[in-house]
């Protein structure tokens, strides 16, 4: 099989890359290890930075975002009770977000790639990568029911995830990893309940974390912040609903609607960044290059603006002879992770109530959070980041 980018992992980053690329005439293979129904059955964040938006509808993939999603103004933070409005749109100048689920995102990708024709194998085991950094081109090979397949290419996409293969191609001698891991994580409800409220709430509280988010009018997305120890079992619903509730403000918990949960999971928190993103004719992108907290949501957001690098540095290299958008993809890419890991990161430390903290530690945090809504460039500061900097 020939190809000119082969794309490891069919998830939207993977899906958006080769549907851009497809509409300006290069051709794409993507390779992807679960099945169709197990990727569009992970439950994700869905908030859209308007740069990811911008990329959806030139994919031509936003006709029904553009329908459904719900675009937000704002948000709110709620510390120990007391709730205190976001005004995004005020702080930016007109800039807002959508909340429109990362599940959504996917099928709408997917259906596009059918409709084009688009080349996705799924269920392909035992992917590996060769002749990434030699004077002739690479290829891939996988297994699939039992016979070994080649892919040659031009240039290979890892857009794989932190466990898939494409990272682990480039020699520990050129890689060099960043990380910091969050004494705690976030135990995730998905119920098919009214949202508690029209934007989400981050709240602030002595007793940890909480989130109120929403997929739609009719299904809510609910987080709390818990100790590593704790498992899923340890929470039957019950327990979660009157938490939550513990953590928000009265009047928000008093409308809260409850229900049997649809999802249950408990995700750590840490943040990674591996560089360099480039290594001869791979390209890494997404998660298996750089993992966030999901505080101001910003992983698959800062998956896209890769997508957007490396989306036009291969057009300009197809159409134009034109390497350099290519040659400064991970030096771009990872200018604009770092800002995205820099913002997650003080959202999370400002939010979170960390177990070791200090007397000292918890008095800064609060003078944070009350500079924050003291400070017009301190809430433009945020709101800039929460919607998204420029590409």
């Amino acid at each position: 099989m020939k190809t000119q980018v082969c794309i490891i992992g069919g998830g939207p980053s993977g899906l958006l890359l080769s549907q851009l690329l497809h509409l300006k005439g290069i051709d794409t293979v993507v390779l992807e290890r679960q099945s169709r129904d197990y990727v569009l059955g992970r439950i994700r964040a869905g908030v859209l930075e308007q740069g990811f938006t911008e990329l959806m509808r030139e994919a031509q993939c936003g006709e029904r975002m553009d329908r459904e999603g719900e675009i937000h103004e704002g948000f709110e933070l709620s510390d120990n009770g007391v709730m205190r409005h976001v005004d995004l749109e005020k702080y930016t100048g007109g800039s807002t977000v959508m909340v429109y689920g990362q599940t959504e995102v996917t099928r709408d990708l997917y259906e596009a790639r059918e409709k084009l024709g688009g080349v996705v194998i799924h269920n392909v085991e035992d992917v590996a990568l060769h002749d990434l950094n030699t004077d002739t081109k690479p290829y891939v090979t996988y297994t699939l029911n039992g016979e070994e397949v080649r892919v040659d290419c031009d240039y290979v996409v890892g857009a794989d995830g932190y466990h898939g293969p494409s990272r682990k191609a480039i020699p520990a001698d050129v890689l060099t990893e960043y990380e910091k891991v969050y004494p705690f994580g976030w135990l995730g409800v998905l119920s098919r309940t009214k949202p508690v409220n029209p934007e989400l709430i981050y709240a602030k509280h002595d007793r940890g974390f909480a989130l109120c988010s929403l997929r739609s009018q009719v299904l809510s997305r609910y987080y709390i912040q818990v100790p590593l120890t704790d498992s899923v079992e340890d929470w039957s619903d019950e327990a979660f609903w009157d938490e939550l509730k513990k953590r928000l403000p009265e009047d928000v918990a008093a409308r809260l609607e409850t229900g049997p949960s649809i999802e249950k999971s408990i995700a750590p928190l840490r943040s990674y960044v591996a560089e360099p993103m480039r290594w001869g004719n791979l390209f890494l992108a997404g998660d298996a290059a750089h993992i966030v907290p999901p505080t101001g949501a910003k992983g698959l957001n800062s998956a896209a603006s890769d997508i957007y690098y490396l989306y036009h540095g291969l057009v300009a290299h197809y159409q134009n002879g034109d390497d350099s958008g290519l040659d400064s993809y991970s030096q771009k890419a990872l200018a604009r992770v770092w800002k995205a890991q820099r913002f997650s990161w003080w959202m999370t430390s400002i939010l979170h109530t960390f177990p070791d903290n200090l007397p000292y530690d918890q008095k800064l945090q609060g003078t944070d959070m009350e500079y924050l809504f003291s400070s017009e460039a301190a809430m433009t500061s945020l709101a800039e980041n929460y919607v998204g900097l420029p590409y």
